[in-house]
C-alpha cells in the first residue's frame, strides 16, 4: 500500500490535475491520496479573513474569486453528467457555508483562532472532494474524524497514540482509492477543527503512512526533488538522489522547503521511505530518503539557508560558571513560542548567541532583558545585543563525519572571498555545519559553498575583462576558444561576467557570450569611467571574481587596492602598479596575502615567458639572486636586427611602430622607461627594494628627440641616421651587434646599449625575443637562461590565461 500527498500546485490548474489522476490510476496497488488546497487558495483564505475582520468590503471580491476558482475547476476537470451535478451541490454547499462565517465576521469585526481554523480548512475539504470526484472509485476520508490533537503551549499538537488508532480504524478495509484532505484535523476533547500548521499536509501523509505501516510515502509537488541547493540562486543546483532521514530533517529545519519538518519523523520511526516527485515531470527519478543513504558520494549532500535571521547575543562575566543560565534564557523563549534554531556558545561561557526570526526578535530581546533585569541592572550581565539583517547557511551531509577538513576548507573558502562568519554552529555528530553572514552576503555564500564543495557539475570562476584592445581581444578569444575543453577536462568554467572599453561598460552575472560580445558591449553597455567599474565589480559581489586588466591606465591600477580588499583577485598586464612607489606596490602584495587572493602580473615582463614564477619558485625553495641581465624590451630588439645598410635607424622605429611592436608612441620605448619599469619589477620579486628614480639609464637617442610633439620626433629622427650606419658598420666588422640591456647587480640597476659578442648569449637574439640571465646561489657557474617571445599580442593574452589559470587552482 502506497500513500501519496499532492502539494497546492499539483492540484492547482487543470493540467496539473489530469497529472493527480493519471499518476494514481496507474497504480495497480491500493493507496490513499492526501491533497493540499488549490495553489494559493490558502493565503486567499487567510487574506479575506483578515479583511472581513478589519471591516473591509472588499473581502466580497475576494471570496468570489475563490468561488470561482473552484466552480471554474469542476466544471473543467469533470465532464458533464449526473457526478458533475453532485459535486456542485457539495462544492457550492461548502462555499455557502464560507460566506456566511466571512459575512459574520465582517459584521462584528472579530476573528477567533477557533473561526480562523475553520477558515483555512475549506481550502483542503474543497480541493478534496474535486479529487475524489475525479478519480476513478475513489472514495473520500474527511481527516478531521482520525487525526486529532491536543492543546499545549497554546498551540495544537498532535495526539500520536489517538490519532494512530484512529487511522487504522478508519482504514480497516481499503478501497481501491483513498482520499484525505490534509492539513486539517480536530481537537480530541472539543471536536474544534484545528490544523498541523502550514505545510502540514505532508504531516497528514506522513502520519497515516506511518499507522498503516505502508510501503512508502510519495510526496508530489514542482520539483524534482531535494536540490543540492536553492535554484533560484544557484542556476547549477541539481536533484540530489538520495538522502537519509537525518539529512532531510537537516535541510529542511534550514529553509529547504521541499518537505515539511515534522513530515520524517512518524514515517522516519517505522523505516518507511519518502520518494520526492515531481507532478510535472512523473519521469525524473526524484529523491529518496531512507534510513540508510548513499555513503560513497560527496562529504556534503546540500546546502540549506534562512535569509529571515537575527542574531541576539548576551554577553557578561556574570554568566561563567553559574548554573541555569541557559535555562532561564531557552524558559523565557519557550513559554512564550518563540522557536531558536541556531545556538553558539563559546566554552569560556561568557556569551552565548541565538539565532531568531526578524520578526520575533524584539519580542524576544524584550523578554530576555526582563529575564535578567537583575543581572544586567548590576553590572554581571549586558543588555541584550540585538543584529538583523543576517542569513544562517547550513552545509549538511552526513559523510563529513568520516571527511578530515571539512571545517578547515569552508571557513578558508568563505574568507578568501571576503565572506565573514558571524557565528557559527557544529554539533558532534557532524552531519551539520550551520553559520550566520551578513544577508548581502548569502548569494555570494551559497554559490561559493556549491562551487567549492564540488556540489557543482564545474568550478567557476568569474572574471572581469578590462580594456579589449589587442591583449584584451586576444584573450577574449583565447578564453573562447577554451572553455568547452577547460569545462570538460578540468571541470573549470570560466565566465566572464564583465567586460569594459575606454566608452563602455557591460556586466552580466550570467556571463556574456564571447562570440559576440563586442556586439553585446555596444547594444548593453553603458558609459564607461573608474567609479563605474568601481562600484560595479565591487556591487555585484560575486563569488570566485578576478578582475583582469589589459590596459595601461594609471586609474585602472588605482583600483586594484579596492579589489583586493573586497577579495577580488587582480591579474594585470598593466605594469603601472608593479613599478610605482615601493610602498604602492608592497601594499598590494601584503593585501592579497591577507585576503587570501591572488595579485599577478607576469606578463609585466616578457609577455607569456614564466620569468616572474621562475623567479618566486627559486626564491620560495630558498635560491638568492645575486644578478639579472635581459634584454627586455621586443621593441628595441626588433629595431636593432632589422637595422641594415637598407634600412636605417629611423625606418626601423617606424615599421616597430607600423607592425605593433612599439607603443602608438615609440619614444615610451626608446626612452628605456618601458625596460627601466621591468627590471624594477624584476628586482622587487627578486627580494630587493628599488624605484625607477634609482636606476641609472644610458640611453642611445639624445635627450633633445623626446622634446616636442610625435610630428617633431619623426621630423627629427632621420637625423640620426647615417651616424648609427657608421657605428653599426664597424660593429659588424668586428662581428659584434648592439642590444639594450637592463642589469640588476648588487641591488643597483641600470640600463645602457651594449655591444656583445658572438659568444655571448644575447648576440643570437632574434626578432622581438626577450631573454633573461639569471645568476643565484645555485645556478652561478652556469646562469639559468629563459628566451622566447617578448612582445605581441597573443603570447601577451596567452600569459594573462596562464595568471588566471593558476588562481582557478587555489
Amino acid at each position: 500500500m502506497k500513500v501519496l500527498k499532492f502539494g497546492g500546485t499539483s492540484v492547482g490548474s487543470v493540467n496539473s490535475m489530469s497529472s493527480v489522476k493519471k499518476i494514481v490510476e496507474a497504480i495497480d496497488e491500493k493507496v490513499i491520496v492526501v491533497v493540499s488546497a488549490l495553489g494559493g487558495i490558502t493565503d486567499k483564505l487567510i487574506n479575506t479573513s483578515k479583511m472581513a475582520t478589519a471591516g473591509d468590503s472588499a473581502y466580497e471580491k475576494e471570496m468570489k474569486e475563490i468561488v470561482n476558482r473552484h466552480i471554474e475547476m469542476v466544471y473543467t476537470v469533470i465532464p458533464a453528467g449526473k457526478q458533475r451535478e453532485i459535486l456542485l451541490d457539495q462544492v457550492n454547499e461548502l462555499l455557502s457555508e464560507l460566506k456566511d462565517i466571512f459575512q459574520g465576521i465582517y459584521l462584528i469585526r472579530d476573528l477567533s483562532p477557533k473561526t480562523s481554523a475553520t477558515i483555512v480548512s475549506y481550502g483542503e475539504r474543497l480541493s478534496s472532494i474535486i479529487v475524489t470526484a475525479l478519480i476513478k472509485n475513489a472514495q473520500w476520508f474527511d481527516s478531521r474524524t482520525f487525526i486529532k490533537t491536543e492543546k499545549k503551549h497554546n498551540r495544537h499538537i498532535l495526539d500520536s497514540e489517538l490519532t494512530t488508532q484512529l487511522v487504522k480504524e478508519a482504514f480497516r478495509e481499503l478501497p481501491q482509492v483513498s482520499v484525505v484532505p490534509g492539513f486539517i484535523s480536530s481537537d480530541k476533547n472539543t471536536g474544534e477543527i484545528t490544523n498541523l500548521g502550514r505545510g502540514g499536509s505532508d504531516y497528514t501523509a506522513s502520519i497515516i503512512a506511518a499507522a498503516l505501516e505502508a510501503d512508502i510515502l510519495e510526496i508530489w509537488t514542482d520539483v524534482d526533488g531535494f536540490m543540492t541547493a536553492d535554484p533560484r540562486v544557484i542556476s547549477t543546483a541539481y536533484p540530489i538522489t538520495e538522502l537519509s532521514y537525518v539529512e532531510a530533517m537537516e535541510l529542511c529545519n534550514f529553509g529547504a522547503k521541499v518537505v515539511y519538518p515534522p513530515t520524517i519523523y512518524p514515517v522516519c520511526h517505522k523505516n518507511i521511505p519518502i520518494l520526492i516527485k515531481n507532478t510535472f515531470n512523473p519521469d525524473a527519478p526524484g529523491t529518496i530518503i531512507k534510513q540508510e543513504a548513499d555513503h560513497f558520494s560527496k562529504a556534503i549532500k546540500g546546502i540549506s539557508s534562512i535569509n529571515d535571521t537575527c542574531l541576539i547575543t548576551m554577553t557578561g562575566l556574570g554568566m561563567v560558571g553559574v548554573i541555569g543560565v541557559d535555562h532561564r534564557l531557552f524558559r523565557a523563549l519557550a513559554e512564550n513560542g518563540i522557536s531558536v534554531f541556531l545556538v553558539s556558545q563559546a566554552s569560556s561561557e561568557n556569551s552565548i548567541s541565538i539565532g531568531v526570526r526578524n520578526g520575533e526578535a524584539e519580542l524576544a530581546c524584550s523578554l530576555l532583558n526582563e529575564e535578567f533585569a537583575k543581572e544586567i541592572e548590576m553590572g554581571e550581565i549586558s543588555p541584550m545585543k540585538v543584529e538583523g539583517g543576517l542569513a544562517t547557511v547550513a552545509i549538511v551531509g552526513e559523510n563529513m563525519k568520516h571527511t578530515p577538513g571539512i571545517a578547515g576548507k569552508l571557513f578558508g573558502t568563505l574568507g578568501r572571498n571576503g565572506i565573514n562568519v558571524i557565528a557559527c554552529a557544529q554539533g558532534a555528530s557532524e552531519t551539520n555545519i550551520s553559520f550566520v553572514v551578513d544577508g548581502a552576503s548569502l548569494r555570494k555564500t551559497l554559490n561559493v559553498i556549491h562551487d567549492s564543495f564540488f556540489l557543482s557539475e564545474y568550478q567557476v570562476l568569474n572574471l572581469f575583462v578590462c580594456g579589449i584592445g589587442t591583449v584584451g581581444h586576444s584573450l577574449l578569444e583565447q578564453i573562447h576558444g577554451q572553455q568547452e575543453r577547460l569545462k570538460k577536462e578540468r571541470g573549470l568554467k570560466l565566465r566572464v561576467v564583465g567586460i569594459a572599453n575606454g566608452h563602455q561598460a557591460y556586466f552580466c552575472r550570467q556571463g556574456i557570450d564571447l562570440a559576440n560580445f563586442r556586439q553585446e558591449l555596444e547594444e548593453k553597455g553603458v558609459p564607461s569611467c573608474t567609479q563605474l567599474l568601481h562600484d560595479e565589480v565591487i556591487g555585484m559581489n560575486i563569488f570566485n571574481s578576478v578582475f583582469v586588466d589589459c590596459t595601461a591606465s594609471p586609474e585602472i591600477a588605482g583600483l586594484y587596492k579596492d579589489f583586493l580588499k573586497h577579495n577580488i583577485s587582480v591579474v594585470a598586464a598593466n605594469k603601472i602598479a608593479a613599478s610605482s612607489d615601493y610602498e604602492i606596490y608592497a601594499e598590494l602584495k601584503q593585501i592579497a596575502r591577507q585576503r587570501g587572493v591572488k595579485f599577478l602580473f607576469e606578463t609585466n615582463v616578457g609577455a607569456g615567458l614564466p620569468v616572474i614564477n621562475t623567479i618566486n619558485d627559486l626564491i620560495n625553495s630558498g635560491d638568492k639572486i645575486l644578478k639579472i641581465e635581459a634584454v627586455l624590451s621586443g621593441t628595441l630588439n626588433y629595431i636593432f636586427n632589422t637595422l641594415s645598410a637598407e634600412v636605417p635607424l629611423s625606418e626601423t622605429i617606424r615599421r616597430a611602430k607600423e607592425e605593433g611592436y612599439s607603443e602608438p608612441d615609440p619614444r615610451i620605448d626608446l626612452s628605456g622607461k618601458d625596460v627601466i619599469r621591468k627590471l624594477v619589477i624584476l628586482a622587487r620579486e627578486a627580494g630587493y627594494r628599488l624605484n625607477q628614480e634609482d636606476v641609472v639609464k644610458h640611453l642611445f637617442i639624445p635627450d633633445e628627440f623626446f622634446e616636442g610633439t610625435l610630428d617633431d620626433f619623426w621630423t627629427k629622427i632621420p637625423q640620426l641616421d647615417a651616424d648609427f650606419e657608421k657605428q653599426r658598420q664597424k660593429l659588424e666588422a668586428e662581428d659584434k651587434r648592439w642590444r639594450f640591456v637592463a642589469k640588476l647587480e648588487d641591488g643597483k640597476g641600470t640600463v645602457s646599449l651594449q655591444e656583445v659578442g658572438h659568444d655571448h648569449p644575447f648576440y643570437t637574439l632574434e626578432g622581438s625575443n626577450n631573454i633573461i640571465l639569471l645568476t643565484t646561489e645555485r645556478y652561478n657557474e652556469y646562469p639559468m637562461l629563459i628566451q622566447g617571445y617578448g612582445a605581441g599580442a597573443g603570447v601577451t593574452a596567452a600569459g594573462v590565461f596562464a595568471d588566471i589559470m593558476s588562481i582557478a587552482n587555489i
